[in-house]
């Protein structure tokens, strides 16, 4: 069945018009986040582009009926200069963490397991923003960031759903950056650092029981890609890996390279005791690691990254420190000495737990209760200050209905890959909101004279 369509309401299509022979890419973009509340994602063409496989039919019924809310209906709208301040700033924290004295000072804190060097860069670094007032602000890094592929899938299942989206968008560009290839050279980059030309031959996809995995179905598509690709590919469980004196193998069958999605960062669980065994003698390449984890998505470093005075000590130059202070809420670490202070200022921050990951033990300030405060000192929290998502509104049958959006930037050794959103309603972002789940960016340009596109942003 064909996406539904509706046209802009009379009031957003005034202020659609009025931005666009302003040639407002930030103005564009909000009207048509606003105004646009119809659905793009055309579901048959993403079964298609799905249907690559003899064993893709048990994967299509796994998205479609365990996980219904994975993939949101409608597209999300970004200013191209909003996409450009989001790559400055991870150049910027490149910058930074280049630097030997962030490495030894984040190192300082970091688990022991953090300290082994590799040449490795680490994988799908995630960097993830809100769109504050005064531009996007990054609320996190994440190691092990998942859905790249998913929606690389995803951006090739989009149409024009309303006609005033259309002439804003040329049409979507072909496919000619094949996202699916650069992440597998992505994956070949990083066995070359650490072995040269030897040949990849076999990666595992290692997770914590992960049949149970909400992100199963990207596990399976990798699977396939390496295969086609002529790599081996396993899908397993950490405990079912042995190190010994040959290296990792995986029921008997040498693992050359392990794509790690666990978030047992530090390998210290008693079921990671293969990884950690292969992690520190070198004897496979796993990517991300410990050590990407310690110098980008430890919380606590979010509090070097948004101080000043403290990055001028370390040596960064001043340009850099300007877009991290544009860039970075403030951050600070929670202290039971400093109790009141944060409680008084509650509800203009959102506290994490420094070594978390996803939104779990996370609070917004002000829905905090007394017994949740002192549970939050007591434990290694750091305070952020708040930074409240964007809105897309969408059509949900029948219904418009405004999802918080964020922003997600798949990045490589600096190189943003992608930039994917994510639609939810509730605290903090979820797969559950009927309507809502990852959604493809399109970077409006700051510049539309007679028919100039929008892309997607990648």
């Amino acid at each position: 069945m064909p996406p539904k369509t509706s046209a802009l309401s009379s009031d957003a299509l005034a202020r659609l018009a009025s931005v666009l022979s302003a040639g407002d890419c930030t103005g564009t973009a909000e009207a048509l986040n606003a105004g646009c509340p119809c659905v793009s994602l055309d579901r048959q063409a993403l079964l298609d582009a799905l249907a690559r496989d003899p064993r893709d039919g048990a994967l299509q019924a796994l998205l479609a009926e365990s996980r219904p809310h994975l993939f949101a209906d409608a597209m999300a709208f970004v200013s191209t200069r909003h996409v450009e301040a989001m790559a400055a700033l991870v150049a910027a924290i490149e910058r930074v963490v280049a630097l030997p004295a962030w490495q030894e000072t984040v190192l300082g804190w970091a688990p022991a397991m953090a300290r082994q060097t590799t040449a490795a860069a680490g994988v799908f670094l995630g960097y993830d923003f809100h769109l504050g007032e005064g531009g996007p602000r990054l609320i996190e890094i994440n190691t092990n960031a998942g859905g790249a592929l998913l929606n690389a899938i995803l951006g090739r299942a989009q149409r024009a759903c309303c006609p005033e989206v259309a002439q804003v968008m040329d049409a979507l560009p072909d496919a000619a950056n094949d996202l699916e290839t650069r992440f597998v050279d992505m994956f070949r980059s990083e066995w070359r650092l650490v072995r040269g030309d030897v040949p990849l031959r076999t990666i595992a996809i290692v997770d914590e029981a992960p049949q149970g995995q909400y992100l199963l179905p990207e596990f399976l598509l990798f699977q396939r890609l390496f295969e086609r690709h002529g790599i081996a590919a396993r899908i397993c469980d950490p405990a079912e890996l042995v190190h010994s004196a040959e290296g990792l193998t995986l029921h008997g069958q040498p693992v050359d390279l392990v794509y790690n999605r666990l978030t047992d960062f530090a390998f210290e669980a008693a079921s990671s005791a293969a990884l950690r065994s292969a992690w520190l003698d070198g004897s496979a390449v796993i990517t991300p690691h410990p050590r990407a984890h310690a110098l980008y998505a430890d919380k606590r470093n979010l509090v070097l990254l948004s101080d000043p005075a403290a990055l001028r000590r370390l040596g960064v130059d001043e340009a850099t420190v300007a877009i991290l202070g544009a860039g970075v809420p403030h951050t600070e670490a929670v202290s039971p000495a400093r109790a009141d202070d944060l409680w008084a200022r509650r509800r203009q921050l959102f506290f994490k737990p420094a070594s978390g990951f996803g939104s779990r033990g996370t609070y917004r300030g002000d829905k905090l209760t007394r017994r949740v405060f002192g549970e939050i000192l007591a434990g290694d929290y750091i305070a952020q200050a708040l930074v409240p998502p964007s809105e897309r509104r969408l059509e949900v049958e029948g219904a418009a209905v405004d999802l918080k959006m964020d922003l997600r930037n798949y990045v490589y050794r600096g190189e943003v890959q992608l930039v994917t959103a994510r639609l939810y309603q509730g605290q903090t972002t979820n797969f559950r909101t009927p309507g809502g789940g990852f959604a493809p960016v399109l970077a409006v340009p700051c510049q539309v004279s007679g028919g100039a596109g929008a892309s997607p942003a990648s």
